[in-house]
């Protein structure tokens, strides 16, 4: 069993989160292109966990909100043995989540998506992608925002035996 070496973080600086690797028939993985950043940066569809909230539902309900993508359409094959950490950069922390936190505390899920590609629609309640596509995971670190590079190459381990 692989070790992933994940140093722990004063939590209460941290929001809690979800994220989701979810990959099609070819092992291409999903990212979309984020509305509110202009410049060609992509991520997996991730979130915040809402108060009271179980993580594993979470993980469903943020997917659904960013790809319209439901739960009928994947099967979860694997989940993070533990969290994951990444800090916005300085100049961000301020701007999101009222400046309450320094980045994100995530659990990550990885999923079988069973669809059809017309099924993933982007335009939803309160749209988070501008666009999105399957890359390789040979690629998908440099789509990625440099401030989360390090954080992608942890969950490319995590979940390389199903890539």
């Amino acid at each position: 069993m692989k070790q992933i070496s994940i140093k722990k973080k004063p939590d209460h600086l941290y929001r809690k989160g979800v994220g989701i690797m979810l990959v099609n028939e070819q092992k291409k993985i999903f990212v979309g292109k984020r509305i509110d950043n202009h410049s060609n940066a992509w991520q997996m569809p991730q979130g915040g966990i809402d108060e009271g909230e179980n993580e594993d539902l979470a993980v469903f309900r943020e997917l659904q909100e960013e790809t319209g993508i439901t739960e009928q359409n994947i099967k979860i094959l694997s989940k993070s043995s533990d969290y994951f950490y990444y800090n916005l950069p300085y100049n961000l922390q301020k701007k999101f989540w009222g400046g309450r936190y320094i980045g994100q505390k995530q659990r990550w899920y990885f999923a079988q998506f069973y669809g059809d590609d017309n099924q993933i629609n982007l335009v939803t309640h309160k749209p988070e992608f501008s666009s999105w596509q399957w890359v390789d995971k040979e690629e998908l670190i440099d789509l990625i925002v440099n401030f989360k590079r390090e954080l992608y190459q942890q969950i490319l381990l995590e979940f390389q035996d199903f890539l």
